[in-house]
């Protein structure tokens, strides 16, 4: 009640429980306000980390003045208050309109960054669908191509790493499963795809290894051989390295050591046909 008392002396608007617009937050009972007055008090809100009760005010500046330059202001700030309170689909919803509305506005670099950024913070582990990490990544290639020389191109790129080695992750997850349960062709699709789509992750030393082992658990000796070939031409001091090496020596299969692939380029050029072809 004290709130509600404080709110109408100041001659501000009393929240309501009604959805705004189909969106999961606090509506605001119309009582038309100069849009400096709406304006403060929701960046008032925003300052004292009240994010649903900003979003719900910047809402109203831009309700009782859609064509003012408060409004557009309103529609990122809107936009921001959401994601920090991790309502990612409503800050989405919010930076997507505004680029909509308006495509040309100095803001809308940080429009497509904020929606990438909303998509990255419900990046799930590796063992949960990835749907959301695949948009994630469009999202953020879309700020680098976009906006190259900005600095949220910078930290997109940065995060673009991070995105790709996680869908690496995820086909390792799934590569690892058919290959202990004997799904071999089906797991050397997997690891073909971390190594052709993924290849400067983390994951594509082991990615080689599982393949030497799919292909040995198959019987096909010369393409594990050739594919040990490429992993210790790339990564000689890796322990998956050693652990194909390991694997074939034991059962009487010679792999070609880097000095034999500069000898021969030919080899290594069938080597890396056998891996990405």
């Amino acid at each position: 009640m004290k709130t509600v008392l404080r709110v109408a002396v100041m001659g501000a608007v009393a929240l309501s429980l009604t959805a705004c617009a189909g969106r999961d937050r606090e509506e605001l009972a119309y009582v038309e306000q100069p849009v400096e007055t709406l304006y403060a008090e929701a960046f008032e809100k925003m300052q004292r980390s009240r994010y649903d009760e900003a979003a719900a005010y910047f809402d109203e500046v831009e309700r009782q003045h859609p064509f003012s330059e408060w409004a557009r202001r309103s529609m990122l700030m809107a936009a921001y208050a959401n994601y920090r309170q991790s309502q990612y689909d409503e800050a989405i919803s919010d930076a997507q309109r505004f680029i909509a509305l308006h495509p040309g506005n100095a803001s809308a670099p940080y429009a497509y960054y904020l929606i990438a950024l909303s998509y990255y913070e419900r990046i799930y582990d590796v063992g949960r669908d990835q749907s959301t990490t695949r948009q994630a990544l469009q999202a953020l290639e879309q700020v680098v191509r976009r906006y190259p020389d900005t600095p949220y191109a910078q930290d997109a790129r940065l995060k673009i790493d991070m995105t790709r080695d996680h869908l690496a992750g995820k086909e390792m997850s799934v590569g690892r499963w058919y290959l202990r349960n004997g799904y071999h062709l089906a797991a050397i699709n997997r690891f073909q795809n971390v190594i052709r789509e993924y290849e400067t992750t983390s994951h594509t030393p082991e990615a080689l290894h599982r393949l030497v082992e799919a292909y040995v658990s198959l019987g096909v000796d010369e393409e594990a051989r050739q594919i040990a070939a490429v992993l210790g031409y790339n990564f000689s001091g890796s322990d998956w390295y050693e652990d194909s090496y390991d694997l074939l020596t034991s059962r009487g299969i010679a792999v070609p050591g880097s000095e034999d692939l500069e000898r021969d380029p030919s080899l290594l050029r069938r080597a890396l046909n056998r891996v990405f072809g």
